[in-house]
């Protein structure tokens, strides 16, 4: 069978019960699943998705619990408590996430949020994260290419705009005026891959590229039109953020769908708004 992936999520096979849960074959002894995170209809020889981490113990553990990250993301987590050795941020799970205080910038406060990678412990093999997660991200040899859908987390403001994390793995550019709405910090937004440059910088835009993102958001405005009586109260002269408040999307992608459905005479144009047509 393949190794166990620590930190991830692992489908294994049920293979003896015990009063206190299942035992998941990992091609030894098994490992642990709770029977508080047991499905009711759970079986032996039955196979489950599971989340593997190690507990306080040091025993590998499974869980049908959902943590708010996996090794190799980037998330922002609260800090729970803070100790002389580290601090311990809110996983999701039964057991808190730890972070070494030599992985973090400035040390932790509890109660403050802190924007940490997972990653392996080399000495102990547990799941881990760290704060200091800059050198573990490279532009050098590039995983994307332009027009690429992909996640990006906000990881800070520049002077341009806002630096985001693009799959985890390399850092882009979303300028100002590409911006049309308000960008939190640690929050993932789903965008794409702009420009290339020569020496490998990146931009990036929020949504999706070109004429399949026109696409999506025409039936978007027409779902939109029908859920209010075939008429809404914006145009080319509406504020950016009014648009994109309630259509999710740039002024500038608006008036491109919405000439698209005028010209399938699929809606008309109002003194103050969009309608639909009657055909």
């Amino acid at each position: 069978m393949d190794p166990i992936q620590v930190g991830q999520y692992n489908t294994l096979k049920v293979n003896r019960k015990v009063d206190f849960g299942f035992y998941l074959d990992d091609g030894a002894e098994g490992i642990l699943l709770p029977k508080r995170f047991a499905p009711r209809t759970l079986r032996i020889g039955d196979e489950l998705k599971v989340f593997v981490y190690h507990d306080s113990d040091n025993r590998l553990i499974a869980t049908t619990q959902t943590p708010k990250a996996l090794v190799g993301e980037i998330v922002k987590m609260k800090a729970v408590s803070v100790t002389g050795l580290g601090a311990f941020l809110d996983w999701g799970l039964m057991k808190d996430l730890f972070v070494p205080k030599s992985k973090q910038l400035g040390g932790m406060r509890e109660g403050a949020e802190y924007l940490v990678k997972l990653y392996i412990d080399d000495m102990t093999g547990r799941v881990a994260a760290t704060e200091k997660i800059e050198s573990l991200l490279s532009n050098e040899e590039l995983s994307v290419q332009e027009k690429d859908i992909v996640e990006l987390l906000a990881y800070r403001t520049s002077e341009l705009g806002y630096v985001m994390i693009i799959n985890n793995r390399h850092t882009g550019i979303l300028h100002t005026n590409e911006v049309y709405t308000t960008i939190q910090i640690g929050q993932r937004y789903e965008g794409f891959i702009k420009t290339i440059r020569p020496d490998n910088k990146i931009d990036v835009v929020l949504g999706k590229p070109g004429f399949q993102k026109v696409e999506d958001e025409a039936g978007k405005i027409l779902r939109l039109l029908q859920e209010n009586d075939g008429y809404l109260p914006y145009n080319d002269k509406s504020d950016p953020q009014e648009i994109y408040d309630f259509f999710g999307m740039s002024k500038k992608t608006f008036k491109m769908t919405t000439g698209g459905l005028y010209k399938q005479q699929k809606i008309a144009f109002a003194k103050t708004g969009i309608q639909l047509t009657e055909s």
